[in-house]
């Protein structure tokens, strides 16, 4: 492997990143259905401000989700939906065909410590 195709790899999976916490896999399924305020995502999500606050700051970050002002709040939404809508399905898709056994990797699923 190549220089090139390394770095190209490190950048995937730094965009994989944004991607690898459920909380932030809600807030962009969340934010698919349009803008949205901090304050929409906590009541829609449960959680803390300061958390869903950090998530934005972690997917913009990453480039997959941008803010306007709007008075003193911000409103957040995906910066290519279509794009990320494609890369959702695609994981769905390839969930179903795995079955369990992401759910059930010792060293990334659900009961890995």
């Amino acid at each position: 492997m190549n220089a090139i195709e390394v770095d190209a790899l490190g950048v995937a999976g730094c965009l994989f990143h944004g991607f690898s916490d459920a909380s932030r896999l809600a807030i962009v399924r969340h934010l698919a259905t349009g803008e949205h305020r901090v304050v929409d995502l906590t009541e829609h999500l449960g959680l803390a401000q300061s958390t869903v606050s950090k998530h934005l700051a972690c997917l913009r970050d990453c480039g997959l989700v941008e803010s306007r002002p709007q008075g003193r709040a911000s409103l957040f939404r995906l910066t290519h939906p279509e794009a990320t809508l494609d890369l959702l399905a695609s994981a769905e898709r390839l969930l179903g065909l795995t079955g369990d056994a992401v759910a059930l990797c010792p060293n990334y699923g659900l009961n890995h410590e």
